[in-house]
């Protein structure tokens, strides 16, 4: 046995690995085992979690409701601030970890606990994301991660110790990826989709129709924006978190949303994974479309440059780190004028903008225009053009004469 612990609040899904993990914190380490489930947005497996934890052998199982929060204080953060990381991933998980973490610290704070436990693998993100957390909000507490620890080698050998132990699991050794959801997404790896040329099973997406079966009609929804925050949704407004279902429900039937990407994690390794996302992707696209009136040239490109570095910091899992709250800060100040309408296309898994509008609009259709206008003199454009032409007329002089220098000798 390991250094007896008295009390131990794990991070506990309901799935192989926990479920395998809560059995073994009690016998390694002798330690009462309390559980917490976040709900934030997987529907049933919540209250499924929650009875598995007690039958498993857990003292208490806490299942708390974190939708709101989750939508509000994690979600529309990373929207307002536009992030994507590599180009295509919304962050679903990433994000949800610290705040996952973040109420583990508060139960533990609460039962006195000597520890915090996770499932994460010593392979992926997760682990850093659950731990940055917990030592940035308790910088003494103690982390237990079972799989830097056991001898149990992969899934397989879980399996194994699940059914050696009488633990009911949702996977088998015939279809063993792992999926992770929340209202937000889904992710999918693990199993076959280690091998990144074997395509996903058409029977694995659950948020999004097939792309090839969705409607044959294409639908316009439109998504109204305050300050940088999706307020409604085809004119009618709706909190945060039934906004979220609403725009999943309608993305999700015309297959928008899935990506199959390979992704650089943070300890070091690529890593391919798939992803659902479609209210996420509906609201990102409406987003960048009312920015793209409102937004000054500048402090857009500026926002761009920043982005990927606040996205990183997400992924990487310094959600409570200084440098992403400085930045959340800028990107909120940016939004500020970030209010109005777009209109978006949907049809069979493609998503295009197809109008746009706010009151605090920079578009002028009377300086735009191609016809007769009065506002704007093209004759100023000669200018404008001879002077950022002017260091590569230097730089082009100064060619010409090194040229002539050197066919003269």
């Amino acid at each position: 046995m390991l250094q007896h612990l008295k009390k131990v609040v794990l991070a506990y899904s309901g799935g192989l690995d926990t479920s395998v993990i809560l059995k073994w914190i009690g016998e390694s380490y002798g330690a009462e085992v309390v559980t917490f489930t976040a709900d934030i947005g997987q529907g049933e497996e919540v209250d499924e979690a929650r009875e598995k934890a007690l039958a498993t052998g857990a003292s208490r199982a806490y299942a708390v409701d974190l939708v709101d929060e989750f939508v509000e204080d994690f979600v529309f953060p990373v929207l307002r601030a536009g992030a994507v990381y590599e180009n295509d991933y919304l962050l679903g998980t990433s994000f949800a970890r610290p705040l996952i973490a973040k109420h583990m610290i508060a139960i533990a704070d609460d039962e006195g606990a000597d520890a915090i436990a996770h499932g994460a693998t010593g392979k992926g993100n997760d682990q850093v994301r659950f731990e940055l957390t917990a030592y940035a909000l308790n910088p003494n507490i103690r982390v237990i991660a079972p799989w830097r620890e056991w001898d149990l080698k992969g899934r397989e050998d879980c399996v194994a110790y699940a059914a050696e132990h009488g633990i009911p699991v949702p996977v088998s050794r015939d279809k063993p990826y792992s999926t992770d959801a929340n209202l937000f997404h889904i992710s999918y790896e693990g199993g076959i989709l280690e091998d990144p040329w074997t395509a996903p099973p058409d029977d694995m997406w659950t948020l999004t129709a097939d792309p090839e079966r969705a409607p044959d009609e294409p639908e316009e929804v439109e998504v109204s924006f305050d300050a940088g925050n999706p307020v409604a949704l085809n004119g009618e407004r709706l909190a945060p978190a039934p906004l979220l279902r609403a725009a999943n429900h309608l993305a999700g039937r015309h297959g928008v949303g899935r990506i199959d990407i390979v992704e650089n994690r943070f300890v070091g390794m690529k890593s391919r994974g798939c992803y659902e996302t479609p209210g996420g992707t509906l609201l990102h696209r409406g987003h960048q479309a009312v920015e793209s009136l409102t937004l000054d040239r500048q402090v857009m490109q500026l926002r761009d440059e920043l982005m990927p570095k606040y996205a990183a910091m997400v992924y990487n899992g310094f959600w409570f780190s200084p440098e992403r709250q400085a930045l959340q800060t800028l990107m909120d100040d940016i939004q500020r004028t970030v209010t109005g309408v777009a209109r978006l296309k949907l049809y069979k898994g493609g998503i295009a903008v197809v109008g746009r509008r706010s009151p605090n609009s920079l578009y002028r259709q009377d300086v735009a225009t191609f016809e007769e206008d009065s506002v704007y003199d093209q004759a100023d454009a000669d200018g404008f053009i001879k002077l950022n032409a002017l260091r590569l007329r230097i730089a082009r002089q100064r060619e010409v004469a090194d040229l002539r220098i050197a066919q003269a000798s």
